[in-house]
């Protein structure tokens, strides 16, 4: 299955016109309308007939659900390993991803994809140190982004809305200085993430 994503003339620049709001940390990119509503339902259709897993972390089953491609980090050895190959109807994406990012699609050698049921989240994490450049795709639902860093006795917060059919990308602070996390949802959601290798892991 392929899906099909519209270019324009123009959308090499058009990152430049969405860039980080003002609540973002350096480093956080945000572009709205990544995708259009029927880029989303085809995506959607096509990620619904994924074998997810339960994430296990340390033999914790968290509520959200994975499917990864490319490669994956694996926790009892804290190494990145190989999975399956990406599947040819996320390539399309993946170039789209490039062009807001300003980097190689091809460098985009791991795909994380979350399906979040009602009541799930992710808590406070930062990417693993063997990942780079982070980008990430919302599908179906609203969320809110949440940023912290430790400041002397306390934690700096910030929080940014991520609207459905969006794209954000993490480099520099906000990639390696600040956590992030996402509360739990009433609806259904995914996200799509799509991570560069770091030179050194």
């Amino acid at each position: 299955m392929t899906a099909h994503f519209k270019q324009g003339p123009g959308e090499a620049t058009q990152a430049d016109l969405f860039g980080a709001p003002a609540s973002g940390p350096e480093g956080f990119r945000y572009q709205p309308d990544l995708l259009t509503a029927a880029e989303e339902a085809e995506l959607a259709n096509a990620l619904g007939r994924l074998p997810f897993e339960p994430f296990d972390f340390h033999g914790h089953l968290a509520h959200r659900h994975v499917a990864g491609f490319g490669y994956r980090y694996d926790y009892a050895s804290r190494r990145v390993r190989a999975a399956a190959p990406i599947p040819a109807f996320l390539e399309p994406l993946r170039r789209k991803i490039g062009g807001f990012a300003d980097i190689a699609p091809e460098d985009f050698v791991q795909v994380l994809i979350n399906a979040y049921r009602p009541g799930a989240g992710i808590g406070w994490h930062r990417d693993k140190p063997q990942f780079e450049a982070v980008v990430g795709v919302s599908l179906l639902a609203p969320c809110t982004f949440r940023f912290r860093r430790k400041t002397g006795d306390g934690w700096e917060r910030i929080s940014t809305p991520v609207a459905p059919r969006s794209a954000y990308l993490l480099t520099g602070p906000a990639r390696h200085l600040w956590e992030h996390s996402i509360p739990p949802l009433d609806r259904q959601r995914y996200s799509i993430t799509l991570r560069s290798l770091a030179t050194a892991r």
